[in-house]
């Protein structure tokens, strides 16, 4: 202290009180560089389990938010990554820890994780990807409107006909189709609707046994195959994303070939595949995020993926 008082009056003495004036505000300038250099965007990215198709997506949206000048890299963001490995109570834990560390956003992969998201993040922006309308999801409210803390992208199920439209177009044999779902996901269950229609329509017999978790998969894949099948469908849905090999290995061993809606799943071994690019559903998700954080002052409108594609095995 004695040595700032000695300081300030030898640049008094030498200068006058202009001088001082000109050393305050100095001071007061670095200091507000300062404070904004450390002011950091949180951002937390809630993943329901470690998957090579959802990951697509996470790094899409991470790709997106670092062109608009977002990331750990240069020091604009601060990253708060949890991934729940398919265990729905950790998933409520890692969204209740983000909600207490007062994030600017949570980011969401897949439906399990947005819909916990949206149910507890109280006024914390939900950014959605790799999910359903979020009508579909069940997170519209009795007069039709969405959570207005919710953004991001989601998917209609319009695609389903036409990924099934494309099997048949390349094994024009189909007559039996064979499938698993997620009875505990809001976006699986309504899949299985989709193709029950198209099946029935054109006249294909469809098996579809339900599963709980990526544990029960290979055995119920197994049951489902004991029948005559011509194909197998793969969903949009978790426990497909975490148990594809096995249920392509036991496939394979039947001789049975396996279509889908994700193009992902053809990078796996899937046939073929009609339906959102994952990583450009991240990326768009990306976008959306970098426009809010650029103003804060309104959340995007959440809007429909935009890249579809058609992709086909090897």
């Amino acid at each position: 202290m004695a040595s700032f008082v000695f300081l300030c009056s030898m640049i008094i003495l030498r200068y006058g009180w202009v001088g001082l004036f000109l050393l305050g505000l100095s001071c007061f300038s670095s200091c507000g560089d300062q404070k904004q250099t450390g002011n950091k965007f949180k951002i937390a990215y809630l993943d329901l389990l470690e998957d090579e198709t959802l990951a697509q997506a996470r790094q899409g949206f991470w790709d997106a938010l670092a062109k608009n000048g977002f990331s750990e890299k240069e020091g604009t963001i601060e990253v708060l990554y949890k991934n729940a490995s398919g265990d729905q109570i950790a998933l409520v834990q890692a969204c209740d820890y983000m909600v207490s560390q007062n994030v600017d956003i949570i980011a969401t992969n897949p439906t399990l994780s947005t819909i916990t998201a949206v149910k507890k993040s109280g006024s914390i922006p939900v950014c959605m990807m790799v999910s359903p309308r979020p009508d579909l999801a069940g997170l519209a409210s009795k007069d039709g409107s969405w959570p207005k803390t919710l953004f991001g992208v989601y998917e209609t199920l319009d695609y389903i006909d036409s990924s099934l439209a494309l099997a048949q177009s390349i094994q024009p044999s189909i007559k039996t189709l064979g499938l698993i779902y997620n009875q505990s996901e809001p976006q699986s269950v309504d899949a299985l609707n989709e193709v029950k229609k198209y099946c029935s329509f054109k006249g294909i017999d469809l098996e579809a046994l339900p599963v709980n978790t990526s544990s029960d998969a290979q055995q119920v894949t197994a049951v489902l195959l004991s029948k005559p099948l011509d194909a197998f469908f793969a969903l949009p849905d978790n426990v497909i994303f975490a148990s594809f090999e096995t249920i392509k290995r036991l496939c394979d061993e039947k001789k049975v070939p396996v279509y889908t809606s994700e193009a992902g799943l053809v990078k796996r071994g899937a046939r073929a595949s009609f339906g959102a690019d994952f990583y450009q559903w991240g990326y768009q998700a990306g976008e959306q995020a970098a426009t809010y954080l650029k103003n804060k002052k309104e959340l995007p409108k959440p809007e429909v993926v935009k890249a579809r594609v058609k992709t086909i095995g090897k």
